[in-house]
Order: C-alpha cells, then sequence, then structure tokens
C-alpha cells in the first residue's frame, strides 16, 4: 500500500479520535485546564515509543511506522494546541497550571515515551 494513504489513514482515525477525546474530557470536566490535549499527547507518545522499540525489535515495519507513527500518532498529538492552551492560561493568571501543563506535557511525554519503547522492546524481544 502506498505510503501516502497508509499516513492518510492514520490520520483518519488520530485527528477525529483527539476530537472527540477532548469533546468528552471537556464534558466531564469543565475548567480552564487542557485535560484532552494532555491526555492525547501523553497517549501518542507512548504509542509512538511502543512502535518504535517494536521496530527496533524487528516486529514492525515501515508501512506500520507511517500508519501509526507518522499518521495516527501525528493527527493524535498536537504541540501546536499544547502551546496556544499554555499561552491562555498563563495570559489569564493561571500561571501554575501553565507551569503544570508544561512540566505534565514534556515531562510525561518522555516519561511515556520511554515506557513504550522499554515496552515495545520487550513485547517482541
Amino acid at each position: 500500500m502506498s505510503g501516502w494513504l497508509l499516513v492518510a489513514l492514520g490520520g483518519a482515525v488520530g485527528a477525529p479520535l483527539r476530537y472527540a477525546v477532548d469533546r468528552g474530557l471537556r464534558r466531564w470536566h469543565e475548567g480552564p485546564f487542557p485535560w484532552g490535549t494532555l491526555l492525547v499527547n501523553l497517549a501518542g507518545s507512548l504509542v509512538l515509543g511502543v512502535l518504535t522499540g517494536a521496530t527496533l525489535a524487528g516486529a514492525a515495519g515501515e508501512g506500520l511506522g507511517l500508519l501509526l507513527g507518522t499518521g495516527f500518532c501525528g493527527a493524535l498529538t498536537t504541540y501546536s494546541t499544547f502551546s496556544h492552551e499554555t499561552l491562555r492560561l498563563a495570559e489569564t493568571g493561571r500561571w501554575p497550571a501553565a507551569f503544570g501543563n508544561v512540566l505534565a506535557s514534556v515531562g510525561g511525554g518522555l516519561g511515556a515515551a520511554y515506557a513504550g519503547h522499554a515496552l515495545g522492546l520487550l513485547w517482541w524481544a
């Protein structure tokens, strides 16, 4: 299957899922903190970490990388929304929430990617 098509298929699932998660969490928890963006970014980091580990273990190839890594994770996660929502928190004087979002997103994303990478290596080793 064409690489373009794999990326498009993954993106066609990732983008609506991001929207659904954000809308669902906003109904559950109203407030200024961007829980939906944080959740999809952490989940995407975990999935990409697992995919990387699986690729290094020889269990995943280029096609799966394009479908899940570039397409799905690329559409699911969003650095621009993270930046915008963090700026909005800061602009409205919610500095602790803004710093918390940065720490949770960056630190949590790195931790999720690391855990996923280790899991991917262990699962297919």
